[in-house]
């Protein structure tokens, strides 16, 4: 039994269809906190069960039964994100697991500029400290990301943002799909994986010259100080403790954090991996149809 966490959100939902494809459903469980929202899943054989990181007792029947758990990182940081993970890692050891997966970051490390790596380095250590086989999804950045930090700037053309470096921004599609290759063929990776990457960096000078090139629109690149944007964030009503998290991925990107470009990702996929190009051309297609 396979059982995958936050299998409702995002890349969590991506993961069991693509899993689907490659073993059958009733080999297939996932925990979720809202079992209604995944009646689809259910529809097809697959085990739904409640789960929360914040319940362990709830764990224990959600991840009952478990060869291997998918621990689909929480949408936090500090030290609350480090703590829901450490329940998983509690829970899929108690429920006799014999691998655990995790859905990490490219440039985990204590020492990283971007909090949330801070945070994945230190669910990996409480992976190693569990004393259970596991794998560690070192994902690229996710090319939605690159989304949101445009915001606005998909209209106006005006993209202004800290100074940054290049960052290899990934498809969630793609990883989707190479954590349900991993799952599907256990023990392939042992600890951290190589970094999961698309094939190329992009800083947001190349950015606007790939929107400027799928629009026929000119988009323009300027830079902020950090200090300016953290101010424009405040303004807009961002915790500050949220902002300077932020800023953390331009101190982390201009500092490298995020620009290496690795094949494991393409070898995976058995393609060549989505490209930043494909998801801006999308996005920005759909909002000029609007």
């Amino acid at each position: 039994m396979i059982i995958v966490t936050g299998a409702t959100g995002q890349l969590g939902r991506q993961v069991v269809e693509r899993l689907l494809t490659r073993v059958p459903a009733d080999r297939v469980g996932v925990s979720v906190r809202d079992p209604e929202k995944a009646k689809a899943f259910a529809d097809q054989g697959v085990r739904v069960r409640q789960g929360s990181f914040t319940d362990p007792a709830g764990l224990a029947h959600a991840f009952e039964g478990a060869t291997q758990v998918l621990i689909v990182s929480v949408d936090k940081m500090g030290e609350e994100a480090v703590r829901q993970h450490r329940a998983a890692i509690d829970g899929a050891v108690a429920a006799g697991a014999r691998r655990i997966l995790y859905t990490s970051h490219m440039g985990a490390a204590a020492s990283s500029r971007f909090e949330p790596c801070r945070d994945h380095a230190a669910t990996e250590e409480a992976l190693r400290a569990s004393g259970v086989p596991f794998t560690s999804l070192r994902n690229g950045f996710y090319a939605t990301s690159a989304l949101q930090f445009l915001g606005g700037a998909l209209q106006s053309g005006q993209i202004v943002l800290p100074a940054d470096g290049p960052v290899s921004w990934t498809a969630h599609a793609d990883l989707a799909e190479a954590a349900a290759a991993v799952l599907a063929d256990e023990g392939r990776f042992d600890g951290p994986t190589p970094p999961l990457t698309a094939g190329q960096a992009l800083t947001f000078d190349d950015i606007a010259r790939v929107a400027t090139e799928a629009t026929g629109r000119t988009f323009t690149r300027s830079t902020a100080t950090d200090d300016e944007f953290r101010q424009q964030l405040v303004g807009h009503g961002v915790p500050a403790e949220t902002a300077d998290q932020l800023l953390g991925v331009f101190a982390a990107g201009r500092a490298g954090e995020f620009a290496t470009v690795d094949p494991t990702l393409a070898a995976l996929l058995g393609r060549a991996p989505i490209t930043l190009d494909t998801v801006l051309r999308e996005q920005l297609s759909g909002n000029e149809g609007r």
